[in-house]
């Protein structure tokens, strides 16, 4: 498959910096097409990490782009009722003409996202079979037919449209590495895009597991998509770089680095350095690097972005 390289959109960055306006960020999406990034992403968050939302951010880029993807990076299912996503999906992926991916994840077990969940009136506990079934039923209300539906939520001759552009719903990806959410990856989801722990080698094990599960699902493991949510610094001064890959790890994360690096797939170093990094991912099977830049400089970091899947390729 040919690789692919993503880019997350600041937007949690900007809130951070009090600015809330969205024109430089859908500016931001029309450098990512005119310079050939293959996916912008965006972030997911209501009240934890606040941002802007992403479906109206997507919708927004979607109807003034033509070629660039857009995926969210990554969303929380559960905090939104499903048929109204799977109603926002489709309207989305018809706007989009099938340009989008939907990253899906669980949320991490600490407070601020409890509170989150409880400001949705949502259990936090039992979120991942909440998901699953999220997911079974968008499905199902994707084909456009006339269902009814029995579980969590109640759906009576229910008959969804307009229907998405992509036959079957958008590409659905899962995160997570700890075995359950390797062995969902593999039986549910259309691709894996984890944020971290671990190596580029130990990405590569997982993955290779991944299309085991796959495999032993009846599905076929080549049609899935190995992806990977990783944070870079680059400079030409590899201490720099690595001072600045910390503070904004400190900055966005209110946590030591050190603990953030831990749990995340996190660089910094020279654009040589930084390439032959997330070629370690690639010599494992990735064919989507999402990246998401320190600094500032956001149209100049999509271009390096885009040099390095050409030295990459």
């Amino acid at each position: 498959m040919t690789l692919e390289v993503g880019y997350l959109l600041p937007t949690r960055e900007r809130i951070v910096k009090d600015i809330h306006k969205t024109g430089e960020i859908l500016a931001l999406g029309d450098h990512a097409e005119a310079v050939g990034v293959d996916t912008v992403w965006i972030g997911d968050s209501l009240l934890a990490k606040p941002r802007h939302d992403p479906i109206t951010l997507m919708a927004a880029i979607a109807g003034r782009t033509k070629r660039v993807k857009m995926g969210t990076a990554v969303m929380l299912p559960m905090l939104r009722n499903p048929v109204v996503l799977a109603q926002q999906m489709a309207t989305l992926d018809q706007i989009a003409e099938g340009r989008m991916v939907l990253g899906l994840g669980t949320g991490r077990d600490i407070q601020p996202i409890r509170d989150e969940f409880e400001a949705a009136g949502v259990p936090f506990e039992k979120r991942i079979g909440r998901m699953l079934e999220q997911i079974e039923l968008c499905r199902a209300l994707w084909t456009g037919e006339k269902i009814d539906w029995d579980g969590r939520w109640t759906v009576k001759g229910g008959q969804l449209a307009p229907r998405p552009f992509t036959p079957g719903g958008p590409k659905l990806w899962g995160g997570g590495g700890v075995p359950a959410a390797l062995k969902r990856a593999g039986r549910y989801f259309d691709g894996w895009f984890p944020s971290g722990a671990g190596t580029p080698q130990e990405w590569g094990d997982k993955w290779a597991a991944i299309k085991q599960h796959a495999t032993d699902a009846g599905r076929d493991p080549a049609a899935l998509t190995g992806a990977v949510y990783t944070t870079v610094a680059v400079n030409d001064d590899p201490a720099a770089a690595n001072a600045e890959l910390d503070a904004y790890l400190e900055g966005y994360y209110m946590q030591p680095a050190e603990l953030i690096r831990q749990q995340q797939y996190a660089f910094a170093g020279d654009i040589a350095a930084v390439t032959g990094w997330l070629g370690e991912f690639v010599a494992g099977g990735a064919t989507h690097l999402s990246t998401r830049f320190t600094g500032s400089d956001d149209r100049g970091q999509m271009e390096t972005l885009v040099r390095m899947r050409e030295a990459l390729s």
